[in-house]
């Protein structure tokens, strides 16, 4: 298991150079190397001396953690050994491809250009759920149990349908109540200084963190005290404070499991939507809290750039739609989610062809967010993922947002309200509880067990329509 949490650790190195520091001439000498680690580490994965020892362990007294490396090496093996080595290398070096044929047709515009890497993405895809799917699932529910072991595609129909139907009608009253107000013009400048200011007040330094630049804000972790955090800058916009303490949750999350699980197959976050709701409780319940914008507000002044607590928090969470995922309110982001969701859905169970796909995007948009798509550059291209054969991981997004505001009313239900001590930009009580209700576990407990031993319920959409609601009905 440490040999396979160190291959796992060196895949990722690889990536973050790729996205952060590698020349783009690199890229099909990457793509090779990615997928050689990632034929290594299928092979070692799927090892009949894997099988043997876990066969020797049922006769053996173990430890409650050991019982638990056990049963996870145990469906992780049996998973592996279903797709063979040769699918999984090719799938490797397809998604190495796919980014570097993303990135081209993005920056040109050049949906056609992609379409060649998407569809070879699609149907390795589909290959490879094809080869974990076991019973009614299908293929894709076989992708999602790859970033959310537990959860089903119907239960995914059922609770995004009941944000389709409540959403849009809170966006439209908050279109008409408070529409997102746009600062003057922020600098670059000042908002790395802030970034710089806030990161350090929630203990990043340069001892065991690294903070760079990327196309798409992302964070790795190669070890548990060496942690890499990217966030983006544009002239005008506020979006890297946000983007900045997203990826700080990822990270936090990752930096918080229990020491002793280190190098094991439990040492790192238990799913994507968990992932997601650490990313999102510091975006929408921290970043975006009216006490929190007094913090920011200060750390622009101090840049030379004052802005009224108020306007900054007005900034941040006003409601409009908008045609970028990652540039979207809380309110309206789960919408771009539900999207994607239906979308690769669609591309995996062979409903939908790839050359289709724009104009299903248009189609999509217009119904979920009354919205006209412009350009493929500002719709089906302009996320990573499908380009790195990333399906079923889209739903996570969405699960985040909902888990996280149900993580944040268990945490102000046995704490009392943060709005004091996030006024002051104290955040150790809620880095604390983290640790102790969600980080510390691992692996140790998928999802729904995990969010039903944080809070006492299981997953559902009500307290994430509690949060946005008065987003919707604040006056402008």
């Amino acid at each position: 298991m440490a040999e396979l949490a160190d291959l796992a650790a060196l895949e990722m190195l690889a990536t973050w150079d790729q996205m952060v520091m590698m020349p783009s001439e690199g890229a099909a000498a990457r793509a090779h190397q990615l997928g050689a680690l990632s034929r290594v580490a299928h092979e070692r994965a799927t090892g009949d001396d894997i099988g043997e020892w876990l066969a020797a362990l049922e006769d053996l007294q173990l430890d409650e953690v050991g019982r638990d490396i056990a049963r996870l090496a145990r469906r992780d093996w049996e998973r592996s050994r279903r797709v063979p080595a040769e699918l999984a290398a090719e799938r490797s070096r397809a998604h190495a491809a796919g980014q570097e044929a993303w990135r081209r047709a993005r920056a040109n515009d050049d949906f056609p250009g992609f379409a060649p890497a998407l569809e070879l993405n699609v149907q390795l895809a589909r290959a490879y759920g094809e080869c974990l799917a076991d019973g009614a699932g299908g293929p894709y529910q076989a992708l999602l149990a790859d970033y959310d072991y537990g959860l089903t595609t119907e239960a995914l129909r059922e609770l995004f349908g009941e944000l389709a139907a409540a959403l849009p009608p809170l966006a439209e009253e908050a279109r008409a109540r408070s529409p997102r107000r746009d600062l003057l013009a922020v600098p670059t400048a000042a908002q790395r200084t802030v970034v710089a200011s806030i990161l350090r007040r929630v203990g990043v330094d340069e001892r065991s963190w690294r903070v760079d630049v990327s196309a798409h804000p992302f964070t790795a972790w190669i070890g548990r005290l060496d942690t890499r955090l990217t966030t983006r800058y544009s002239d005008g916009n506020v979006e890297s404070l946000l983007s900045s303490l997203h990826e700080y949750g990822h990270a936090l999350y990752e930096r918080q499991i229990d020491p002793a699980l280190a190098r094991t197959n439990l040492g790192r976050g238990t799913s994507m939507s968990m992932h997601e709701s650490q990313s999102k409780l510091w975006e929408n319940h921290v970043a975006r809290s009216p006490a929190f914008a007094e913090v920011l507000a200060a750390g622009l002044a101090a840049a030379g750039f004052p802005v009224a607590p108020g306007e900054l928090h007005a900034t941040l969470t006003g409601v409009e739609p908008s045609l970028i995922r990652v540039s979207a309110d809380p309110l309206t982001y789960p919408l771009h989610i539900i999207l994607r969701f239906e979308l690769e859905l669609a591309l995996i169970e062979g409903d939908l062809a790839v050359t289709e796909l724009p104009v299903a995007w248009r189609d999509g948009m217009r119904c979920l967010l009354g919205l006209e798509v412009p350009s493929d550059k500002l719709g089906c291209l302009q996320d990573i993922h499908w380009g790195v054969g990333s399906f079923g991981y889209f739903p996570s997004y969405a699960l985040g947002c909902l888990i996280a505001a149900q993580l944040w009313e268990a945490i102000e239900d046995q704490l009392g309200p943060r709005d004091e001590d996030l006024r002051r930009g104290e955040v150790r009580p809620i880095q604390v509880w983290l640790a102790e209700n969600v980080h510390r576990h691992g692996r140790r407990l998928d999802t729904l067990p995990l969010l039903a031993q944080a809070t006492g319920q299981g997953l559902g959409s009500e307290p994430f329509l509690r949060y946005v609601a008065p987003l919707a009905r604040r006056q402008a």
